[in-house]
């Protein structure tokens, strides 16, 4: 049994003047370490767009994940979508990712959209595809073996028109994603911020007026990332020891919020707290160090703003600048858990802070485990496995 995962991140851009976007993406993770992404592109654009991709991809996804063949989805979808009344075309177009972890290959089922992108070790490959003919339709199938970096770019029909008639004659083709993503594979980015970048760009060739639905999706194969993340002392005194021992006994990094917290850890470790005096920024307290611990922060304000950027990471990602690059408790916990982490350990304590029952203070033990419970969704949210142990 292998330790590879994948990282997807995907976003979409609407027609200029449309609320509704006509691409769909459905995601199904299960516990073997198998995933489906459909990526479906519905025809037309507004409303019936979006109904037919959301359905095709709901539908393939479902049956693909059941272990239904690529002939039966398409007999299935074809059954259930109406025909364009003007077109005399049915549904919409895909593209279907599907990782078999386990045996170390993934599954591409590819119809009518643009060819998914390749990138292995800095280079741009192009994998093998049989061609199928299934009721009338071409769809090309390929099964490939992985390894730990590739990174896969699915994209609809907007992508590669980006720029047609106003900054491109002829858009931005197919070869052109190719080179300016190219170098970008090597860096390290997480899906989810490669994909950000792509669309940004189509963005900008389209004039920030996009003249088709876009949506690209990134899967990026790597190896799984524990980390465990400790907040709040025990409820009962009693415990400390307890939930140390379990705490430091996890594999991977090792995150300590809360003053209290960390005189806790102090203790148990034998080892001083050396606190910093370095704000970088103003209004999120300075981190501390422990031998012993990768990072020591203050508790509820700097989680607040932690759940700030994840809500925002599952939307626009736009303050993504802001915690990548800087240096303060909030940013350095959110690429910990954003970034790196693939598998996340909660230690929670359910003490009350005696200082969070002043009146004068916005803090109070329900917010502080309203935020916890909020950033754990939102984690799951970006495909993380969460285990949260109270005490």
């Amino acid at each position: 049994m292998n330790d590879l995962c994948t990282d997807i991140g995907y976003i979409s851009l609407a027609k200029y003047n449309e609320q509704l976007c006509g691409d769909h993406v459905d995601i199904i993770h299960k516990d073997d370490g198998t995933t489906v992404v459909v990526l479906a592109d519905g025809l037309g654009s507004g409303v019936k767009a979006c109904i037919l991709s959301t359905l095709t991809s709901k539908i393939i996804s479902s049956m693909i994940n059941n272990g239904m063949s690529i002939e039966e989805c398409n007999a299935t979808i074809a059954a259930t979508l109406p025909v364009c009344s003007e077109r005399q075309l049915a549904y919409s177009t895909f593209t279907v990712f599907h990782s078999l972890l386990q045996s170390e290959e993934v599954e591409i089922i590819q119809f009518d959209n643009p060819f998914v992108i390749l990138f292995r070790e800095g280079e741009f490959l192009e994998f093998p595809k049989t061609k199928m003919e299934i009721q009338e339709k071409t769809i090309y199938c390929s099964r490939i073996p992985v390894q730990e970096g590739d990174i896969f770019i699915l994209m609809s029909d907007g992508a590669v028109h980006a720029g047609v008639g106003n900054i491109l004659n002829f858009g931005w083709k197919r070869e052109d994603i190719i080179r300016y993503m190219k170098p970008l594979s090597v860096v390290g980015y997480t899906a989810k911020t490669l994909t950000r970048i792509l669309i940004d760009e189509c963005s900008r060739l389209y004039e920030e007026k996009p003249r088709d639905d876009t949506t690209v999706c990134t899967i990026r194969i790597r190896k799984r990332e524990p980390m465990n993340l400790l907040i709040g002392p025990p409820s009962n005194k009693d415990d400390d020891a307890k939930m140390m021992s379990l705490f430091f006994s996890k594999a991977g990094k090792h995150i300590i919020c809360g003053g209290t917290t960390a005189k806790i850890a102090s203790d148990y470790l034998k080892k001083p707290i050396i606190p910093s005096f370095n704000y970088f920024d103003p209004a999120i307290p300075p981190t501390g160090k422990i031998e012993g611990v990768d990072l020591v922060t203050e508790g509820v304000i700097t989680i607040n703003r932690v759940l700030q950027y994840a809500r925002n990471y599952l939307t626009e990602n736009d303050y993504f600048a802001d915690w990548n690059f800087k240096k303060d408790a909030a940013s350095l916990i959110s690429c910990m858990l954003f970034e790196e982490a693939t598998d996340i350990n909660f230690f929670v304590g359910k003490a009350v802070n005696p200082a969070h029952q002043n009146p004068d203070l916005p803090i109070t033990f329900s917010i502080k485990m309203q935020l916890i419970d909020e950033l754990v969704k939102c984690l799951e949210q970006m495909g993380k496995r969460i285990k949260v142990s109270y005490f």
